[in-house]
């Protein structure tokens, strides 16, 4: 599984990162989404799904 952000989408909220700093962090700029683990393992993987479903812009997606 991959994690995909679309950054052009991302508003910012932080809710990702409030699922899971281990995938994922903010710009520092402009606060959109960093995704520091695009192929997550284990545990982490439902993690990237929660991130995904509570994402209020849609700006995450996984794929297979």
């Amino acid at each position: 599984m991959r994690i995909i952000a679309d950054t052009g989408r991302c508003v910012g909220a932080g809710q990702c990162v409030l699922i899971e700093p281990e995938l994922f962090d903010q710009s520092e700029d402009d606060a959109t989404i960093i995704v520091l683990n695009e192929t997550p393992e284990g545990e982490l993987v439902e993690k990237a799904r929660q991130a995904v479903h509570v994402c209020p812009s849609q700006a995450l997606s996984l794929e297979d």
